[in-house]
């Protein structure tokens, strides 16, 4: 029997992975409500729709559990139906079909009419940008394009995702500025790879007057690149980081290596001498710009002699923002081919002596901020504190700045200048000068 907690006729959207699952909720909720569904983020309903990620081990880890958790919930007759969509039943339908066929109906990642249609609603065209956001009222992703061309040995994302396809500038401006009307104030520029932007739809890489329009939506005050591939990355776009206040001085670079000889075998497309030139004139045309940069350690062939060489690297660089991760043998890629010969602990212990380097580099550089005044946007109230972000960190990845809840008062959603007053390694602690965002 039913559980009286669940509202029956109600779905249930669970998303799992990154950013671009976050988007293609949204996408599915708006949908959704469009054809008059009731239809909630991660609560409860009786209908549940599971958007799963397939990238590595943990992640498809992480989506089996909870499609087998929901499964239980519907034999239990807590749920009545569970659909799965996204990426890892794009890539592994035939599998779960057999392995969980209690599953009402799984779906790809390009399979959103025949999704809709399953839950009994209608996929609507001239839904142009609209979609029902679950981030914060502040922020929002923006998914300027779809798939990737990149022949990276290591990624699975072609497999799931397809080739790489442009949305045009006027639906993304169109999208923006139908977020700005609902008080999104900072748009997160997300795709598998922003740098091929437009190569598909103008001929060129575009990515620098998509920047130029967007700026021009009123309500929009922030701007930010999430995902630039380094190989072919336009340059012009560092003159309109530069010189629109609008775009934050803030780049996601994933550059995974900085071995030569492992950089060929990633396919990468470059070299380290390339890689660190690149970064240089990051450097001299945007002086205090925010470089935040992936690395994977523990890939085939990788020797404590490249491990060095990435070590050092990373030292030089002193990247503002840098995360690291575990190679996972992916089947269907180029690297499955190759032994995946360096033990898990080493490969453990490779990310924790990077990230080691990082707190100290990360530590020195938020020490200098000491004293300084940053606008920041305040994205939420969380214990005592009144979480905030300046222009150089994006949401869920980077530092915050806290700022005392007990002695300050300050409006989520909206913008404070903020004097830093202390520094962790990580997050940064400021008490607000400007009065524009105090509540009074």
């Amino acid at each position: 029997m039913r559980t009286k907690s669940i509202k029956k006729n109600k779905i249930n959207v669970v998303t799992l992975g990154c950013s671009k699952n976050i988007y293609d909720s949204e996408v599915l909720m708006g949908q959704l409500k469009a054809s008059g569904k009731d239809v909630a983020h991660e609560t409860e309903g009786d209908v549940v729709v599971i958007n799963t990620c397939g990238f590595i081990d943990n992640a498809k880890e992480e989506s089996v559990n909870t499609i087998l958790d929901y499964v239980q919930r519907k034999e239990n007759g807590e749920v009545e139906k569970v659909f799965v969509t996204g990426c890892l039943s794009e890539r592994y339908k035939p599998d779960l079909q057999k392995e969980i066929p209690n599953v009402d109906q799984y779906f790809g990642t390009t399979e959103l009419p025949a999704l809709l249609k399953a839950l009994g609603a209608d996929y609507k065209h001239e839904l142009i940008g609209e979609r029902l956001t679950t981030t914060p009222k502040n922020y929002a992703f923006l998914k300027i394009a779809e798939g990737c061309d990149r022949p990276c040995s290591f990624c699975a994302i072609p497999l799931m995702r397809g080739g790489h396809k442009s949305t045009p500038i006027e639906d993304l401006v169109t999208e923006a500025k139908n977020l700005a009307k609902q008080g999104v104030k900072e748009l997160i520029l997300i795709a598998q790879d922003l740098t091929y932007y437009g190569l598909d739809l103008y001929k060129k890489r575009n990515l620098a007057e998509l920047l130029r329009e967007l700026v021009k939506v009123e309500g929009i005050e922030w701007i930010r690149l999430h995902y630039a591939f380094p190989t072919g990355f336009p340059t012009d776009v560092l003159d309109v980081i530069r010189e629109e206040p609008k775009v934050c001085n803030y780049i996601d670079i994933p550059l995974q290596h900085i071995s030569d000889h492992l950089l060929k075998s990633m396919r990468r497309g470059t070299t380290h001498k390339k890689t660190t030139d690149l970064l240089y004139k990051f450097r001299k045309e945007v002086p205090n710009m925010a470089i935040r940069t992936t690395l994977i350690v523990g890939y085939p062939g990788e020797t404590e002699a490249d491990f060095q060489e990435l070590k050092d690297w990373v030292s030089e660089m002193r990247f503002e923002r840098l995360g690291c991760f575990t190679y996972s043998h992916e089947e269907n890629t180029h690297a499955y081919n190759l032994e995946d010969d360096v033990p898990e602990d080493v490969k453990i212990q490779r990310a924790n002596e990077i990230m080691e380097i990082q707190s100290q580099i990360s530590w020195e550089l938020n020490q200098q901020k000491i004293g300084e005044t940053f606008r920041c946007v305040i994205d939420r109230k969380e214990g005592g504190y009144f979480v905030g972000r300046t222009e150089f960190d994006s949401p869920d990845v980077d530092n915050e700045v806290l700022i005392d809840a007990k002695t300050h008062y300050l409006k989520t959603g909206e913008f404070a200048d903020i004097k830093i007053t202390d520094a962790g390694d990580f997050d940064l602690y400021g008490e607000p000068v400007s009065v524009d965002a105090i509540l009074n």
